[in-house]
């Protein structure tokens, strides 16, 4: 859980410059990180830079904007930092942001809420035995929401799921023949091999794999494997064949001998997945969907109609209206809709729900877990 302190006040100067670190949060991608902006003010209350998480293995929102500002020439000795999270105090694919808040001579730093990472934590205390004065509770609750599916996997022991479907206008996968290639843009295709480098796992059933055979590698434009690869996952109790193109030539592909989408996730989280994207069959979609276990929704329409095909999603439990799953439109990492090619490209969370609210109205009691 995340802890929200209670803090008696803030100047107009720090509030104003947390609205603008929640603004640049947005423009960073979901996933195994979570969405973080960072703003420095002077003295004066003067917003100096302004910095933000570009994804996992960049630079921290905080080393993002020391780094603009030491490139700007800007001595930042004795300014504010305001963050929309507490800063990490762990080294990983990139360097403690405590340290590089300390060296950049910050004397004030105000944060939203802590991080539940427990590898991270620790930084709020590191900062103040430094000498540099913390306070937290500033937009905790905006900030929450910013990353609210991130605080639930996280507090789950679970990767961030993100769910990926390619379909026609008519919501159809694949024609009646079976014949799916290629149902999406060049542009949508070349966006989704842009996401396959980004997350750490890919993942489908059993059936895709003996009906379709794909390779789930990133590619570029040419068909040639590309960028950081991300680790095969084929979720279903039948075998994949050993001439499977999904095994490729790197040993770099894991099978889950499981229907359980839970099971599946626990899994991938003992072999240090913290984010994995779920692309088919219909039936692996769909019991991700009715378990309530994505966080992410990628959809690429196509203004393509079949009348009759695999329809994308095979059957959610919903009866009636009142149990309806709800979406919202997520404007982080470039927008909720963009164009394509000839596609859209409809980006979406879940709604919250009323059993969202006690996770938040609790965390002013809570202790903190701690760094991003």
């Amino acid at each position: 859980m995340t802890r929200i302190e209670n803090v008696t006040a803030f100047s107009a100067a720090e509030t104003a410059a947390m609205d603008a670190a929640l603004k640049a949060a947005l423009q960073g991608p979901r996933g195994a990180n979570p969405l973080v902006g960072a703003v420095v003010i002077d003295a004066a209350g003067r917003q100096l830079v302004t910095g933000y998480h570009r994804g996992a293995g960049t630079p921290h929102a905080e080393a993002d904007a020391i780094t603009q500002a030491e490139a700007a020439g800007l001595d930042l000795s004795g300014c504010t930092m305001v963050i929309t999270l507490e800063p990490c105090d762990h080294r990983g694919r990139t360097g403690p942001c405590t340290q590089a808040i300390i060296r950049a001579g910050i004397t004030d730093v105000v944060y939203a809420v802590d991080d539940p990472h427990d590898p991270a934590a620790g930084g709020a205390a590191t900062l103040r035995n430094a000498g540099v004065q913390v306070r937290s509770g500033l937009a905790a609750s905006e900030s929450f929401e910013l990353n609210r599916q991130w605080f639930l996997g996280v507090a789950a022991h679970r990767p961030f799921v993100t769910l990926h479907i390619a379909q026609t206008l008519d919501s159809r996968i694949a024609a009646e023949d079976g014949t799916s290639q290629w149902i999406s843009s060049p542009e949508s295709l070349a966006d989704n091999h842009g996401l396959r480098r980004r997350i750490d796992a890919i993942l489908v059933g059993t059936q895709t794999v003996l009906v379709d055979n794909p390779r789930l590698t990133a590619r570029d434009a040419s068909g040639a494997t590309s960028g950081k690869q991300p680790l095969r996952a084929v979720m279903g109790l039948r075998d994949i064949p050993a001439d499977a193109a999904v095994r490729g030539d790197d040993g770099n592909v894991l099978h889950l001998a499981t229907r359980d989408p839970r099971e599946a996730l626990s899994l991938l989280y003992a072999e240090g997945i913290r984010h994995v994207m779920v692309e088919g069959g219909s039936r692996i979609l769909s019991s991700f969907l009715a378990a309530g276990l994505v966080d992410e929704l990628i959809v690429y329409l196509a203004p393509t109609l079949l009348g009759s095909g695999t329809p994308a999603l095979n059957g959610l439990g919903i009866t009636t209206l009142a149990d309806a799953r709800h979406w919202d439109w997520d404007p982080s990492d470039g927008g909720a809709v963009r164009t394509l090619g000839r596609d859209l490209r409809l980006h979406l969370r879940p709604a919250p729900t009323e059993a969202l609210e006690p996770h938040l109205s609790r965390t002013a009691a809570e202790p903190a877990m701690g760094g991003y």
